[in-house]
């Protein structure tokens, strides 16, 4: 079952749901941050999101699944070797040895920055982003961005949580998202 038909009745979806956690005035005062490491202290619940995304890209020719600094990395890598495809970390400046690209953005609470290495994607490759949330789409349109400038091809947008309210969808570049739960 995909996570799009019957999402609300899925059981790993609701399962999903239930493990994360809500920390209020978290970074800055009058933020509702969705922390998902209660998702990864629940080794069902974590399973359920890494099947559930493998469900999804399985057989769609992705060539490079890359994972946004931090829990991108968390959910991107099993994504990336279950799929057969490559994984590219986007870290934050001055992570990554060796020459980079580097992409700032605006985030809900100030500014940032992420870098890839130069080599690690190849003109033509289909790529996949994965990060744990979308808020306003800041960080996602940075990597499609740093990605499209390296020459892939960014063929979708993975996130465990989507915060609608804060509209991140329009900052994609016309990018397909797709997200496992939707949160206020």
């Amino acid at each position: 079952m995909s996570a799009w038909k019957d999402r609300d009745n899925d059981p790993r979806i609701m399962r999903i749901a239930s493990s994360m956690r809500v920390i209020s005035d978290f970074p800055k005062p009058g933020f509702k941050f969705k922390d998902i490491s209660t998702l990864l202290l629940d080794p069902k619940a974590f399973k359920d999101t890494v099947d559930l995304f493998v469900q999804r890209y399985a057989g769609m020719d992705i060539a490079v699944v890359a994972g946004v600094e931090a829990r991108g990395f968390i959910f991107g890598t099993p994504i990336a070797l279950a799929i057969g495809a490559k994984f590219v970390p986007l870290r934050k400046p001055r992570k990554l040895p060796g020459e980079v690209i580097s992409e700032k953005y605006i985030l809900e609470y100030g500014t940032d920055c992420l870098e890839m290495h130069i080599e690690a994607v190849e003109p033509g490759e289909r790529a996949l982003v994965v990060d744990d949330l979308v808020a306003t789409g800041g960080t996602l349109g940075a990597a499609i961005n740093l990605l499209e400038r390296a020459g892939a091809e960014v063929v979708e947008c993975a996130c465990v949580i989507e915060l609608p309210h804060l509209k991140g969808r329009q900052k994609l570049n016309g990018k397909p998202l797709y997200v496992l739960v939707e949160s206020d």
